[in-house]
């Protein structure tokens, strides 16, 4: 498993593009990871969509272990704390990113605010925050917002980064419809989150 250093998002940048579609980039003076004082990219996207379901059911398939219902074999957390897989503020796992590891950390998990966050590194490649928001629009309907920051932590990434920051900006439907799926086939209630 390969080890890497969260690193601290830099924000604030120049808006490009328009309607949902809000996409940061700006170049970090000064900034300096290995042996490299280049300024690196840094590319902010979000989407937006709708869950059909109260805030209390949609959230936890906002966590590493509730999105397995929804996210298709690709999505597969290997937890390192705590060892009893459980999405918790905190817990750290592994994803398999193409050919290289990341580690993730869950750096907020509430609820009753309806937010939860992460951040995950690939060594000598780049850094992600992923911060994720629901907010209630009726009783049985989530408005979620999902943020995506991505800094470049070697130049040979740069031109991928701003790949996976417009196509970021895209997933919303793609999201929307695999929950959709999985609450139609789950229609009895709050999603079982499985325990591994």
């Amino acid at each position: 498993m390969k080890r890497g250093v969260i690193a601290l998002m830099i924000g604030g940048a120049a808006l490009v593009g328009s309607g949902f579609l809000h996409q940061h980039v700006l170049h970090l003076h000064g900034y300096k990871f290995g042996h490299r004082s280049e300024p690196m990219i840094h590319a902010k996207s979000e989407f937006t969509f709708t869950v059909h379901a109260p805030m209390a059911q949609a959230f936890p398939l906002f966590g590493p272990q509730g999105e397995r219902l929804w996210a298709g074999p690709h999505w597969d957390p290997q937890f390192v704390y705590p060892k009893l897989a459980q999405d918790i503020e905190g817990a750290v796992f592994n994803i398999r990113h193409g050919h290289h590891d990341a580690i993730w950390v869950n750096t907020a998990f509430d609820a009753k605010a309806g937010h939860a966050a992460y951040a995950y590194v690939i060594e000598g490649k780049l850094a992600t925050r992923i911060d994720v928001r629901l907010t209630p629009v009726s009783p049985q309907t989530t408005s979620v917002r999902v943020m995506y920051e991505r800094t470049a932590l070697d130049p040979s990434a740069e031109e991928e980064i701003g790949e996976m920051a417009q196509a970021d900006a895209t997933m919303g439907p793609e999201w929307e419809k695999a929950i959709a799926e999985y609450l139609g086939k789950h229609e009895s209630g709050a999603p079982h989150v499985p325990t591994l």
